[in-house]
């Protein structure tokens, strides 16, 4: 049988800050069609290693390849074929979403004509159908979190690169958006998906791998990492990884005699 190749390879990967290292020997395939989470602590590395591979940092040791170019010599070719969603964007909020949009678009070269078709088509779906032409900068947090979320997926990318995409969605906007991941994964499409919200990316992830203090530490589907892990929730199961069952039990502790004292 012929073996799969990888639309995202990273090899031997470390990164430093000054002299703190945040990741550490990071060594990780993906393939299409596939929705992984990418999760861990504050500070772990989940975000390095996003800016890596959509070519925002270049200062790394190891080899990383997305579609089959280098990210240091090639980042261009590879914006072109991904979107990427993060959890806070500095949208221009003087324009109005299709203005934004139509901006967006032409950054990847799109027609006018099908910009303004996709923009129109996917902001009624996420319920902005009747702000498409107001300025955004009186929207709400999640008003302008949909707008991000068109944006990064209006050029149809291959690899979906997802940064807490659910903050400041209502109840509906996250099953909706739930439902849309799906449809694109089905579709073929690629997502790395990071997010602190333990129980969709459970639900939602074919794979899961966890990352504390710049290494991985668990690697798998959610099945196999309650195998070989702990039984419970992927909560449970990242509090023991990452030790914040521990922590969390001692500090709330210690929270509540401090409230009770005298």
């Amino acid at each position: 049988m012929e073996a799969l190749t990888p639309v995202i390879s990273i090899k031997n990967l470390h990164k430093a800050y000054d002299s703190v290292m945040v990741l550490k020997d990071i060594n990780l395939d993906f393939y299409a069609g596939q929705i992984t989470g990418y999760i861990g602590p504050n500070g772990a590395g989940k975000s390095t290693t996003l800016k890596i591979l959509i070519g925002l940092l270049d200062n790394f040791e190891g080899e990383v390849s997305v579609l089959g170019f280098n990210v240091k010599t090639d980042a261009m070719e590879i914006k072109k074929r991904i979107g990427y969603v993060p959890e806070n964007a500095m949208l221009y909020e003087v324009l109005t979403p299709l203005e934004y949009l139509l901006f967006i678009g032409r950054l990847y070269q799109m027609e006018d004509v099908l910009i303004q078709k996709r923009a129109t088509e996917l902001l009624s779906i996420l319920g902005l159908k009747e702000v498409i032409n107001k300025r955004m900068n009186t929207f709400s947090k999640g008003m302008k979190q949909k707008v991000l979320l068109v944006s990064g997926l209006i050029h149809n990318p291959e690899i979906i690169f997802l940064d807490e995409p659910l903050s400041g969605l209502d109840a509906n906007a996250v099953i909706l958006v739930k439902d849309i991941l799906a449809r694109l994964k089905e579709a073929g499409k690629t997502i790395i998906y990071s997010s602190h919200i333990m129980d969709v990316v459970e639900k939602l992830s074919d794979r899961i791998i966890i990352i504390n203090k710049g290494e991985v530490v668990a690697d798998g589907t959610f099945t196999e990492l309650k195998e070989n892990v702990s039984s419970g929730s992927l909560e449970d199961i990242f509090g023991d990884l990452t030790g914040g069952n521990h922590e969390g039990q001692t500090l709330s502790n210690e929270f509540i005699t401090a409230l009770s004292s005298n």
